[in-house]
């Protein structure tokens, strides 16, 4: 169709598991959920809010303002904050994505710019970029712990680019290698230009407890991006949240779709706030399995496997090419034993599940392997 912008054609669309696998019990260890649904007490007050506080004929809150206050008293008590975040200093979104996808269009749509990235990370920087017809600049990660090439990044940045380069995008910690950034690499980021903006995306913050939320005072350039999807358990329902700047803020909510975010998820992300000493307390058993699931995966020959500081772990083949159809083969046949993990940035990707899923992805993995 001649219609459709011949560059797409190019590009690789992020391919999520496919929903309704089938009756059978299916471990879904691919995606970095919480493993753990809300309690049932949570669904009931939730559906009670739904039908007694929403208008199904009215257009959700568009600005979004107790959600905010609410994010703005958690993210001030979690950092331990001097001054109390506020509401300006915060933008809500459909989940990350929408977010990423708004901060690009307020710097780099229409040639204004470029980003740069640091492989493997978080395949959907890219792929929204390129979506919005933004060029992306990709350096390496050090093969023994992940961090980012900073000689490579360095001379990109220090290099003319036409566009130039307007974004830098992390993860602390990293997806999919599961590494919090370094302090070199927080340095580095400290010294980069006020012309660039610096997304530090700290999706997985709960599991790590390391943020930069108490440096954003310091650098008007940069901007944090969270989510309620892993933590809370809210991943059906998509919420982020972005916190940074006020400028940079306003500039979002310039770019955003108008009630962009509907009432049911709001109600949801409030009440996961007002009600997080319930939902919270299950980051201290995933961290308590993930000890346990990183043991039984080191002792599996011939896998690698990093220490993490998120919910997940990285693990790679020893003696492998990272392009090997061995972990298509491997992610195929423990797929059809029932573990879903994913394959990325040359290695596997595993979420830590609850004890049961753990335990059977250990031993599909000692079969398969």
């Amino acid at each position: 169709m001649k219609f459709i912008r011949s560059d797409l054609a190019q590009l690789k669309a992020y391919t999520p598991h496919p929903g309704g696998e089938s009756t059978r019990q299916v471990d879904q260890l691919d995606t970095n959920e919480s493993p753990y649904d809300l309690p049932p007490e949570f669904k009931e007050k939730l559906a009670w809010l739904y039908q007694n506080q929403v208008k199904n004929n009215r257009y959700p809150d568009g600005g979004h303002q107790v959600l905010k206050s609410a994010i703005a008293e958690y993210v001030t008590e979690t950092a331990s904050l001097k001054t109390p975040l506020t509401a300006l200093k915060i933008s809500v979104g459909n989940g990350s994505d929408e977010l990423i996808r708004s901060l690009l269009i307020a710097t780099c749509v229409g040639g204004e710019g470029a980003i740069l990235v640091a492989n493997p990370t978080f395949s959907m920087y890219g792929i929204i970029a390129q979506t919005l017809g933004v060029p992306v600049l990709s350096v390496e990660r050090n093969p023994d712990d992940f961090s980012i090439n900073l000689d490579q990044a360095k001379t990109a940045l220090e290099n003319t680019q036409n566009p130039p380069i307007r974004a830098v995008f992390v993860v602390h910690p990293n997806s999919p290698t599961s590494n919090a950034l370094t302090p070199a690499e927080i340095d580095w980021l400290r010294r980069l230009s006020e012309d660039i903006l610096v997304v530090i995306d700290e999706a997985y913050f709960e599991f790590s407890q390391t943020s930069l939320v108490e440096e954003l005072d310091d650098h008007s350039n940069w901007v944090i991006l969270r989510t309620f999807s892993k933590a809370f358990r809210l991943a059906a329902l998509r919420v982020g949240y972005a916190i940074g700047h006020p400028l940079v803020i306003t500039a979002l909510e310039k770019v955003r779709l108008p009630y962009n975010l509907p009432s049911f998820s709001q109600l949801a992300a409030q009440l996961a706030l007002e009600q997080r000493q319930v939902l919270l307390p299950s980051i201290k058993t995933i961290l308590q399995e993930r000890d346990k699931l990183y043991e039984k995966l080191s002792q599996l020959s011939p896998l690698e496997v990093w220490p993490s500081d998120a919910n997940f772990f990285y693990v790679r083949l020893r003696g492998t090419d990272l392009d090997s159809p061995k972990y298509s083969k491997i992610q195929q046949t423990l797929k059809a034993n029932g573990t879903l993990i994913r394959h990325t940035g040359g290695g596997f990707r595993i979420t830590v599940g609850t004890p049961d899923e753990n335990q059977r992805t250990i031993a599909r993995l000692k079969q398969v392997l």
